[in-house]
């Protein structure tokens, strides 16, 4: 498996909070004298998740999830036996009841506390209490490591991505410019489509995980521009599709070509759209005074031409749709996120 430096680095940074937290929670643990100490270390590893929602919700279902447990465990020992065999039950009983729950993550951590309950054959609240305890340490170590990332440099690098899906894009709409005007096309644009559209997928997994670790009610706008642009760009590879298709190049070809190169230079999230769409319109009505095709050649690189105009709309109005989407706040500045 190859990762790049990125990668690498956010692996070292999950090793390390994993190694620290284990080792601090059975420290904290034997300290205050707890039995059973490394489980806490264990608790800790299990619950350090990718961001601080998902390590700050699963914390919170170990909590409801260990009263459950406790209580299945006093139940089926208090009046079935506290054999190993009925600890085979308990375990059934967990999953059946986690899984229903949605809290299947914390069956590993609950089923380390049944076995201290079958081992030890003590229900006192001083054992309850010291079983709780070393859930509280991990998790609660585990929540901590958490809050310690660099959000400021994910933001810059959401940002960064932004400009650079905007330039690739600027770059597929010259290519189908140019196609349109018979020009040279120097490129292989269904790569260029393909692989700009596996970046932005990555970009908006990024976008969600900035959102989760920084809890910063801005932060949705990246998962919405990123997912705008993936909708456009699914838009595009329709478009050249249809370009494609084109056997006879109509003349009205060049007035298409000129108009992809206006949006082109307009690609900013915040660019004013309505200018664009309005243009847009009045080409396709234009259109209507062309005179009729002469053969079916010409027929149907009219059509197919019409048909890449549709598309050019719809390309636009993902645009609109995603503006439309947004508080005041974004309309009226937008180089906020550069900041």
């Amino acid at each position: 498996m190859n990762l790049d430096d990125k990668q690498l680095k956010k692996l070292y940074t999950k090793a390390i909070k994993i190694g620290c937290g284990s080792f601090l929670a059975i420290i904290i643990a034997h300290t205050i004298g707890l039995q059973y100490e490394t489980s806490a270390g264990i608790i800790t590893l299990l619950s350090i998740m990718t961001t601080r929602w998902e390590t700050f919700r699963i914390s919170l279902h170990r909590i409801y999830s260990f009263a459950i447990t406790v209580f299945l465990c006093w139940f089926t020992f208090r009046y079935l036996g506290s054999d190993w065999t009925h600890y085979g039950l308990v375990i059934f009983l967990l999953v059946m009841v986690l899984e229903m729950a949605g809290w299947a993550a914390t069956l590993s951590v609950n089923a380390v506390i049944a076995g201290h309950f079958i081992a030890s054959e003590d229900f006192s609240f001083a054992f309850i209490l010291n079983e709780f305890l070393l859930v509280l340490i991990g998790i609660t170590v585990a929540v901590i490591l958490n809050f310690f990332n660099n959000h400021k440099k994910s933001r810059k690098e959401l940002a960064f991505n932004m400009r650079y899906v905007e330039a690739r894009l600027q770059l597929i709409l010259e290519e189908m410019a140019c196609y349109l005007s018979k020009e040279e096309l120097k490129r292989d644009v269904w790569d260029d489509i393909r692989n700009l559209e596996a970046k932005i997928k990555h970009y908006v997994h990024e976008a969600c995980q900035y959102r989760d670790n920084s809890f910063n009610s801005n932060a949705n706008y990246y998962i919405k521009y990123f997912e705008m642009r993936l909708e456009q760009i699914s838009v595009l590879h329709n478009l050249h599709y249809e370009m494609q298709k084109m056997r006879n190049m109509p003349e009205q070809a060049i007035v298409v070509a000129k108009f992809i190169r206006y949006i082109k230079d307009a690609i900013s999230e915040m660019h004013s759209i309505e200018e664009q769409i309005s243009r847009l319109q009045g080409i396709v009505e234009s259109r209507t005074n062309d005179h009729l095709p002469k053969d079916m050649a010409e027929f149907e690189g009219m059509a197919i031409l019409y048909h890449i105009m549709m598309d050019l709309e719809d390309y636009l109005i993902i645009k609109r749709r995603f503006i439309n989407s947004l508080d005041e706040e974004y309309r009226q500045k937008d180089t906020f996120i550069l900041e």
